[in-house]
């Protein structure tokens, strides 16, 4: 007879992790994930009150927790950031790139300047923080990079420029993720559909055209509702654990069944 455990450990408890993009939204649910876990977080955000109050939800620097106000679009922000945290915070185990957005650029024919906005935000970003905290991450033999990509990086759910972005990432989760994975670190991807995160998209949409956010359920969504940041922030803490020893350069959507790709890859 097999014997099962009761309880999925998830064993990252006491790791560090940076979470960009952590002032709120989905990006602020994955922070207090994590801190139920017992990882100490330092979160980054262009907005110093939203990371005042995310501190004080998780209990503050008291437990460990840091908090950065950058805007990490800027040309070598990354860069000081992760100076910053090597004098003030510690290696990095675990690093969510979760800094990313379509920024209402919706003209397929945009020009090379929003596109190259959009790729900073949604690719560049996430890659130079990468290529600092992986060499950390090899010498310890275990790291963990989870990438927030979309649904629309597999199929065409939004503008042109923000699909073909989070495409490019997802190929390089891909390619990246089998790469690393004889050193013990784990790339992978979370691609969320619809979901509603306060003050997002969704939620004014609900409030400002409460028809057309119906109709988008009902034709769009086989679940008939919008995705909660929680169910996308337990699949991210699954992956950052060491239960995800087995997921180099996965690609998970999280989307209630509204994508209709059939690779996750």
């Amino acid at each position: 007879m097999i014997a099962y455990k009761k309880k999925m450990e998830l064993g990252i408890k006491d790791k560090r992790a940076l979470i960009t993009g952590a002032g709120r939204g989905l990006g602020k649910v994955i922070a207090l994930e994590l801190d139920r876990e017992g990882v100490s977080i330092s979160a980054v955000s262009r907005t110093k009150s939203d990371l005042d109050k995310l501190l004080i939800e998780m209990g503050g620097e008291n437990k460990r927790h840091y908090a950065i106000v950058a805007d990490l679009t800027i040309e070598h922000a990354p860069e000081l950031v992760f100076k910053e945290l090597e004098k003030n915070f510690g290696p990095v185990d675990i690093l969510v790139n979760n800094l990313g957005g379509a920024l209402n650029i919706k003209d397929p024919f945009c020009s090379v300047y929003d596109w190259r906005k959009i790729w900073r935000m949604n690719f560049e970003v996430g890659l130079e923080l990468n290529n600092l905290i992986i060499p950390y991450m090899k010498k310890k033999s275990w790291g963990r990079i989870i990438n927030i990509s979309s649904i629309s990086g597999s199929e065409s759910q939004g503008p042109l420029s923000y699909c073909s972005v989070k495409a490019a990432l997802n190929a390089y989760t891909k390619n990246m993720g089998r790469i690393l994975a004889p050193y013990g670190i784990i790339m992978a991807a979370v691609s969320p559909g619809a979901v509603l995160t306060e003050g997002g998209y969704w939620d004014t949409t609900m409030r400002d055209n409460p028809k057309y956010a119906k109709k988008y359920l009902d034709e769009r969504m086989p679940i008939k509702r919008f995705g909660k940041p929680e169910e996308i922030a337990s699949m991210v803490a699954f992956l950052c654990s060491k239960q995800s020893s087995f997921c180099a350069g996965s690609i998970f959507p999280v989307d209630g069944g509204q994508g209709k790709c059939f690779s996750n890859s």
